[in-house]
């Protein structure tokens, strides 16, 4: 598990079994928590299980600032079908927050709805009006104060 652990948490998905796919995350889940708040004690921790510094380093950098305001979830699984092979269920076990296709890059770009309300008009209409009649008023009043 923590080689498949280390090669998630390096390429941001991996394709593998099913059944290993659904261990990996039961696995991952709790050392990805760990890894949002970073000090000695968690760092040590996530050690003990993955045994690779280098993945330490992308855990605790990278990965733990995209997640941090994830509550949980931190994984995906998505089924890819049977392996010609031997017939075994492969599945694609990625990080959520790596994934540009499903992410939230496209909501982003999504201009947000306007709210209409029909009886909104009036008061625009009413409140240009009172800005036209206030503008022209001071300039006439600054003349007055200079001469």
């Amino acid at each position: 598990m923590s080689n498949l652990a280390i090669e998630l948490i390096s390429h941001k998905r991996i394709q593998t079994t099913l059944a290993k796919a659904k261990a990996l995350r039961v696995y991952i889940e709790p050392l990805l928590t760990r890894a949002k708040t970073d000090d000695t004690h968690n760092r040590r921790i996530v050690f003990s299980y993955l045994q690779d510094k280098e993945s330490i380093k992308e855990l605790f950098g990278v990965i733990s600032e995209k997640i941090a305001n994830r509550p949980g979830g931190y994984t995906r699984i998505i089924k890819l079908g049977k392996r010609i092979g031997d017939n075994a269920e492969v599945a694609l076990i990625e990080l959520v927050d790596f994934n540009e296709i499903y992410g939230k890059t496209a909501a982003e770009e999504k201009a947000p709805a306007k709210k209409t309300r029909r009886a909104g008009g009036s008061k625009k209409k009413a409140e240009e009006k009172a800005a036209e009649a206030e503008a022209p008023a001071a300039p006439a009043a600054e003349e007055k104060a200079a001469e």
